[in-house]
Formats: C-alpha cells, sequence, structure tokens
C-alpha cells in the first residue's frame, strides 16, 4: 500500500515514513540534513557524488543516503566516526581542483560547497602547495549561463535537469576521470524556455547566471516570498534585493504550483519592478486647471465627491496584475451603482517544462485573471472601453497603454503616469508587487500570498489601501478602516463566495485552492 509507514531510527530518533522513503529525505523528518551534492527532490537519483554517505546498522559498508530506500527497524547513524571519516574523504578529493577564489565568486555564502567544508572537512590538506590543480577557461553556454568549470564538481544535476526535465539533452559529462568536465552538444546552446534552472541546481558557483553576475553578495541580500507576475501559472518566487532593489528572482519550491522550477521569462522579468519614473503623490486637477501634487485627504475627497454625484454607468479597467484584495474594494467602491468591470489580457507563447506534468509558461501573461473573474470581472475589454464612453465615471487600474474616452470623470490609478492619463481627475498612486503584501488566483484557482520585499517611493501606497480607504470615505465609515492586507482579505473572503473561509494564516507559504474556483482547461 502506498500509505503504508516505515519505522526507523536516525540519529537516535524514531521516525515514520511511507514506504519507498529515500533516507536522506528520512532524515529530515527526524531534523537532520545529510550533506549531499548530486541529489535534488525534483531530479532523478544518480548516486555518484558519495557525499551522503551514512553508517546503517548491519550493513556491511557505509550506505549512501540517496539511493537507499528505507526499512522497517533500519538504525540509521549520520555522526558515526565511520560515516564522518567517508564524508571527509569525499570531500578532499572534492577539493583536490576546486580553485580558492571565493572572494571572486558569486555563490560565496550560498554554496554548499563551503557549508560541507566547514561541516565535515579537514582543518587543512593534505596535499602539496606545489600540487597544479587542474585549469580550464570560462564556457559561454547560453543566452544567460556562463560555465567555470575549474569549479564543477561533476554532480551533473544540470545534465540530469536538461535530459529527464526539460527533455533537451544538449549537456553531458565530457572526457573520463580526471580530465572530465560538463559540455554541451557543438551544435547545442542552452536556450530553453527553462534552461536558467541549472543555475539554481548548480550546488558551488560553476553556472553562473549572466544577469545576476557581481551584482551582489549573498549575505547583501533582502529576501521575500512573491508569486512570479509573468503569467497565469503562479510559480513561486523569492525576491532578492539590495538597497532597495530587485536583482534577482529565484524559484520557491510549491510542489502543487511549480515543483522546484521557473521560467526563463519570469526569470528576468522584475526590471519594471525598479522603474524610476514613478508617480509619487496624489494628483487632482482644480477647477478644470492641469493636474496638481496633493496629499491623500484631497484626492480621496474629489473621488468620493465625484462617486456621490455619479448617475448612470461606472466601469472599472483593471489589470490582470492588481492583487485580488485591490480588485475586491474597486468592486464594493461601485456598489450601488450600474458597473462593470474587465481586465485585458497580454497574449504570449506558451512554455511547457516537458518532464512535469501541468507546469508550463502560460500564454496568458495575467497572473491574477483569474481572481479577478471570481469578482465579476470581464474578459471583454473591448466592450468595456466602448461603455466608457458614456459612463459617469470611470476607473482606470494600472493599464499604461489606455486610449480611454469618456464624458465622465476619469479617475487613474497607477504605478507610472502614461501621456494619455493627462486627462484624468484625479491620479492616484499605487505600490507595485513588490512593494506590498496581496494575493493573486492563479489559473488553476489556487489562492497564494505575496509578501512585500521593498518600500514604495514618496506618497505611494497599497492600492488595496488606497480603495478601501475611498470606500470608507464614501461610507463616512472612519471605525471601519482596512490597516493591514491580512484585514483586507479577511473582509474579502467574508463577502465573496469563491473565498469563503480562507485567511492569511491558512494560505501561508504555498497558498490554498479557493473553495469554488473551478480550474480553468488547459
Amino acid at each position: 500500500m502506498a500509505d503504508e509507514l516505515v519505522n526507523l531510527t536516525i540519529d537516535g530518533v524514531p521516525v515514520s515514513v511511507p514506504k519507498g522513503t529515500l533516507v536522506i529525505e528520512a532524515a529530515k523528518q527526524a531534523g537532520v540534513l545529510v550533506p549531499h551534492y548530486c541529489y535534488h527532490p525534483g531530479l532523478p537519483v544518480a548516486g555518484l557524488c558519495r557525499m551522503c554517505l551514512v553508517d546503517i546498522e548491519k550493513a556491511p559498508k557505509l550506505q549512501i543516503a540517496c539511493a537507499t530506500q528505507v526499512a522497517e527497524g533500519m538504525v540509521v547513524r549520520t555522526q558515526s566516526p565511520q560515516a564522518k571519516s567517508g564524508r571527509m574523504g569525499v570531500l578532499e578529493l572534492l577539493l583536490i581542483n576546486h580553485p580558492l577564489d571565493c572572494p571572486i565568486c558569486d555563490q560565496a555564502g550560498e554554496c554548499e560547497l563551503q557549508d560541507f567544508t566547514f561541516q565535515e572537512g579537514r582543518p587543512a590538506t593534505r596535499y602539496s602547495p606545489d600540487y597544479a590543480k587542474r585549469f580550464n577557461p570560462v564556457e559561454d553556454f547560453g543566452p544567460d549561463v556562463l560555465y567555470v568549470p575549474n569549479r564543477c564538481i561533476l554532480c551533473t544535476r544540470c545534465v540530469r535537469f536538461m535530459e529527464d526535465v526539460a527533455k533537451e539533452p544538449v549537456l553531458n559529462v565530457s572526457e573520463r576521470g580526471d580530465r572530465a568536465y560538463i559540455g554541451i552538444h557543438s551544435e547545442g546552446r542552452l536556450d530553453h524556455p527553462w534552461a536558467g534552472n541549472v543555475v539554481d541546481l548548480c550546488p558551488v558557483g560553476s553556472l553562473l547566471s549572466k544577469d545576476f553576475l557581481h551584482k551582489a553578495r549573498a549575505w547583501e541580500l533582502d529576501k521575500a516570498a512573491s508569486i512570479c507576475t509573468g503569467c497565469s501559472q503562479g510559480c513561486n518566487v523569492t525576491l532578492d534585493t539590495r538597497e532597495n532593489v530587485v536583482v534577482r528572482v529565484r524559484p520557491r519550491s510549491n510542489l502543487e504550483v511549480n515543483r522546484y522550477f521557473i521560467c526563463d521569462h519570469g526569470r528576468t522579468n522584475y526590471r519594471w519592478m525598479n522603474r524610476g519614473d514613478r508617480i509619487e503623490a496624489p494628483l487632482v486637477r482644480r477647477g478644470g486647471g492641469e493636474l496638481h501634487a496633493t496629499d491623500w485627504d484631497e484626492a480621496f475627497d474629489l473621488v468620493t465627491s465625484r462617486l456621490r454625484g455619479a448617475g448612470g454607468k461606472a466601469v472599472a479597467l483593471v489589470s490582470p496584475k492588481a492583487s485580488t484584495e485591490a480588485l475586491y474594494f474597486v468592486r464594493e467602491l461601485f456598489r450601488g451603482l450600474e458597473w462593470s468591470g474587465a481586465f485585458q489580457v497580454i497574449m504570449g507563447e506558451e512554455a511547457p517544462l516537458a518532464g512535469v506534468p501541468n507546469l508550463a509558461l502560460r500564454a496568458e501573461r495575467a497572473p491574477n485573471g483569474r481572481g479577478a473573474e471570481l469578482l465579476g470581472y470581464s474578459r471583454d475589454y473591448a466592450a468595456a472601453v466602448a461603455a466608457a464612453e458614456t459612463a459617469s465615471v470611470v476607473l482606470v487600474l494600472d493599464e499604461p497603454d489606455i486610449a480611454v474616452r469618456t464624458a465622465g470623470a476619469l479617475i487613474y490609478a497607477g504605478t507610472v503616469f502614461p501621456e494619455r492619463a493627462r486627462d484624468a481627475h484625479a491620479v492616484l498612486p499605487i505600490a507595485n508587487v513588490a512593494e506590498e503584501e496581496g494575493t493573486f488566483v492563479n489559473r488553476d484557482g489556487r489562492v497564494q500570498r505575496y509578501f512585500q520585499a521593498k518600500s514604495a517611493p514618496g506618497m505611494t501606497r497599497p492600492a488595496w489601501w488606497v480603495f478601501s480607504e475611498l470606500v470608507a470615505t464614501l461610507d463616512g465609515a472612519h471605525d471601519g478602516r482596512v490597516g493591514t492586507a491580512a484585514e483586507a482579505f479577511d473582509r474579502l473572503a467574508a463577502s465573496v463566495e469563491a473565498f469563503h473561509g480562507l485567511s492569511y494564516a491558512q494560505l501561508g507559504f504555498a497558498g490554498a485552492p479557493a473553495p469554488t474556483a473551478a480550474a480553468v482547461p488547459a
């Protein structure tokens, strides 16, 4: 039976895991990280680096934890003298040719070779200082990948990813013995849409991203859990920032969405988060003249006065990159009016990751299109733009390429100021996804949180706060204001059936399916 449990002991800690579990994974249940290089849970087992040697009772010799399945009553010792001596010997061999270039290596501070050498290695080398280390020149593998063969420990993670996951076997192990290195097909390039994952998989500084090269040291980075905005897949990512600038996007594991990988489009789609041409203060039009900078109170008063005097139709043209919370409060802002809302979806090429079911760069570049639909927004953007011409109030939420004509009041909320928004009666500056907390709903109906990675410029505020304040001002409900993104989501979950029962605490870092959100057909 798949659910049959096996009982064993690891370093004195009793553990129960499903039958067929590898010892290296069972050890994690006991709070033990067995050192390893070639093993990765998202790749086929190779068992070739031998770094995960452990002492198993009644076994005639040391065993590798990455290729040994648990057995009933098994007793594993990861810290016995024999196991530690075995791992120390493996490290000594791995370091024979490894250069001492940690001070200039991008992997320094995140390097598993550094970590395990500190944990498992010898205090000094037994090799003569006259021993000549192997040297090979740096190679250009593709649009964003450099290969530094001198640092390579031949774990073959990159080879297995391209062969078994990407299904494009352009990498191999060339030569034999101490001459071996990672080779690339003579007519091949590492230009697969998911090729950037080899950089994340490399446990040392052998495969490097050209985009991140020499940008920052690991200890200078602040990290925040986020959601990729590149398409509707909703891949989990980590945003690395240095001095309030996003400098790198890396995959964050989520077995229900993207496992351990992200596509190169999502990996490089971050520079807009650092744009300098931002709106930093609310702008209002006084007496039919020019737009003038003001404070939030005057901006809220002007917008709500327009809404109170509005009759007839109201139209909301929103972005599928806006948070679910912001889209909810936009809808609430028009409560009591005859309103319609729509979002525009930009389409692109689809790029599946062949070895992982239901994982692809989706054609729809809409991270929250499903969330907008659950809140009643339509995909018929052209019809909404046409309806805006006769509407009394039109609200545009972050659509830089808007082409809206209306006889009524135009309210624009966005991160940057497009030329066509200069006709707006009020301009409200909002934070981008890296500067706020919120949720997206991916194409499969999974509600996922993203966290703030950097501060917003000037007087910019999260969109959910801006629209919740407008709702409170319009209703005169000063005691019912929303102070945090969690409170905004609670308000949403209480009133929209598709989100009933959910909360930020329940979503955590992995998200949860919306109770009544059907998945979009593949």
